[in-house]
């Protein structure tokens, strides 16, 4: 039986107060979506509202591109796929063995509080299923919360986007709230190293990552946990 992934898009677009566009990091969805069909998965994109994510211009730019992100911009069957993605609200763990989310700065106002999205991850979780998300993706495990009334993420060793690298990209005082500060807040063991490199923590059923360079990696830790 071929196994199945959910994969995961922000709907947002404004970034912020600032008048310019945000959405989700191509990157981070590329590479995670190649290693994922390479090695034999189907996968299907679901976002909040369907049809078409907003891509952050940023990631569009010469800059950030990756051989992933260069294949993604060859590859008509993935660009038709992301015009096309899934309502959320439509979705059951129950189809799928594993769901991941990629980042971006849109998940930070709207998939972090989205309540379909709190009960899909809590439905993955309680069959036993993994979770994954990178870079600003990771909010999305904040506000989940354990039959027992706790945050999800206390005490569990969580990757995501750091103060510093935000602080880097100049949009501390534009983002909604700052990842790392918010985890930690929750009772999260938030892990990191150096700005911009690559790094990724497994805990349990969680698989997160760090940044844009650790979204690979995330994908990688995950198909091991799958057995491919």
């Amino acid at each position: 039986m071929t196994k199945k992934i959910l994969m995961v898009l922000t709907s947002h677009a404004e970034l912020g107060e600032t008048g310019e566009k945000t959405g989700f990091w191509i990157e981070e969805f590329a590479a995670p979506y190649y290693a994922f069909i390479d090695a034999g998965l189907e996968v299907t994109i679901a976002s909040p509202k369907g049809g078409q994510p907003p891509i952050d211009p940023k990631s569009q730019e010469a800059d950030f591109q990756t051989e992933s992100t260069k294949r993604y911009f060859d590859d008509k069957e993935a660009q038709a796929q992301i015009a096309n993605t899934q309502v959320l609200s439509h979705m059951d763990a129950a189809q799928f063995d594993a769901v991941f989310y990629p980042g971006g700065h849109g998940p930070l106002w709207d998939l972090a509080t989205n309540n379909n999205s709190i009960q899909l991850i809590n439905a993955f979780l309680a069959a036993k299923k993994p979770v994954g998300a990178v870079c600003h993706a990771s909010a999305v495990l904040m506000d989940v919360m354990t039959e027992s009334g706790d945050y999800l993420v206390k005490g569990k060793a969580v990757a995501g986007f750091t103060n510093s690298e935000e602080a880097a990209v100049g949009l501390t005082e534009v983002v909604p709230f700052l990842l790392e500060d918010e985890l930690v807040k929750r009772g999260a063991d938030f892990q990191k190293v150096d700005d911009w490199n690559t790094f990724a923590v497994r805990d349990g059923l969680l698989f997160t990552g760090q940044n844009p360079a650790s979204s690979e990696l995330v994908a990688e830790k995950m198909l091991t946990y799958l057995n491919l």
